[in-house]
Order: structure tokens, then sequence, then C-alpha cells
């Protein structure tokens, strides 16, 4: 059985364009050319894992599911059979969205642009001569931090696995607790110690392990034990713990 009463807290700054976007990253598609019944599809899987895991959501991202469906309506009934709407001008009930879309993602480019100047002048300081060993390693792995819906992408595709493989295995289900599943990943990971997202997986046998595992780990993250990082979009995702925690 599932730990029901727990609730996640997280601090989401992202809001539903942000997941459209990253949707549109995704499946790398023009925004231009986005297919409203694939992105709403996505959209509602999204919000429905939000709802698995009992995360706290901001009415906005409901506000944007109506929309995405109404849109999706539109697109599907013939012209002659949609009701007449006033101020519309636009053939296409995508535009107005697609246009929100275009306008969000310039200033968000603008800030992420503004962002990594106010990082690059942190780390400038005076030319002194490099130490011999100073330059990186030729090839070495460059992570980068992973957002919240890179993280939900990377556990829908870990539960999906395990309901594949787990389909005609019957396992008696046990109930597990969040804090019993934060003691096991401490134990699994050492401090400075780091491990890929699919390997916390390997030994679960019910989906609500699956799912208390994964609700560890994100409490574990809000508490600075862990951050998660992967190598490109869509890349293998690696938890690492920090070294003094």
């Amino acid at each position: 059985m599932l730990d029901t009463d727990y609730k996640v807290s997280l601090d989401i700054f992202e809001g539903p364009l942000d997941l459209l976007i990253y949707l549109i990253k995704k499946d790398e598609v023009d925004i231009y050319d986005i297919s409203i019944e694939r992105i709403t599809k996505q959209y509602l899987e999204y919000i429905q894992t939000f709802k698995l895991l009992n995360i706290d959501l901001a009415s906005e991202f409901i506000v944007m599911a109506a929309n995405l469906m109404y849109i999706k309506s539109r697109t599907l009934l013939p012209k002659h059979q949609q009701a007449p709407e006033e101020d519309v001008e636009e053939e296409d009930p995508r535009w107005e969205l697609i246009r929100q879309l275009i306008e969000y993602k310039k200033f968000k480019d603008a800030a992420g642009f503004l962002h990594r100047r106010e990082l690059e002048q942190e780390d400038y300081f005076p030319h002194v001569p490099e130490e011999p060993g100073e330059e990186e390693e030729e090839g070495a792995k460059t992570l980068a931090e992973v957002g919240i819906f890179d993280l939900i992408h990377a556990f829908q595709e870990i539960l999906t696995r395990f309901e594949e493989e787990s389909a005609f295995e019957e396992i008696a289900d046990e109930q597990f607790t969040v804090s019993e599943k934060i003691d096991f990943l401490l134990k699994e990971i050492l401090p400075g110690n780091s491990i890929r997202l699919s390997e916390l997986f390997a030994k679960a046998t019910t989906k609500s392990e699956v799912i208390v595992t994964f609700l560890a780990l994100l409490e574990l993250m809000k508490l600075m034990y862990f951050r998660v990082r992967q190598e490109g979009l869509l890349g293998e995702i690696e938890v690492h713990r920090n070294e003094k925690l």
C-alpha cells in the first residue's frame, strides 16, 4: 500500500507555459507546428503524475489543462459546428496559445541570458598564472542540473517500464513509508557518491514501492541531501549525494 498521508510540498517555480515549452522542446518540434492533440495528452499525463505523487499544483496548471482541452475540441469540430465566439479573428484556434508561448519564451530566454552573464561575472578574477593540472580532462562528462519536469518525465518512464515488466506477475503488495525509503536512500548512496536514477528502483517489487521511493528522493532533494543532474536533454539522470550530508 502507498503512504497516502504523505504530501509533497515542492517549490515549483515553473508554470504551465514552462511545461508546454518543455514538452515542445522534448518533441523537437517548432512552436508553430505543435499538435494540440499530442501536447494536450502529454500535459494531462504530467498533471496525473503530479496527482499520483500527491504534489500540490498551482491553479494555473488546471486552468491551462482546461484551456488545452477546449482548444483541442475546437480543432476537432468542423467550423460550421463550432459555437460563434466574439473577438476571435484567427481561423486556427491554436494561435492564441502559440502567441502566448512565443512571447513567454522571449522573456524566458532573455532572463536566462542575463542569469548566465551574472554567473560569468561572478567567476571573473584578475588573471593569474594557472597551476599545472588545472585544465579539465579532455572528454570529461558535463552534467547539467535537472528541472522538475525532467525528473517527472524520468519517473514516468520508470513507472511505465515497471508496470510492463510486472504485468503478469502476482506479488503481494507491501506497505512502505517515505521515512523508511529515506533511510534506504541514505544508506544506499554515501556522501560524495552518485548513482543512476534507474538503479534506485532496480530492487522494487511493487508500483507503490516505486512511488514511495521517488517521494523519498524528492524529500531528500528538498533537504539538500541530494541533487540530480543529466547529460543533455532526455539523457540518463544521475543522483548525487552532497559531500557533507
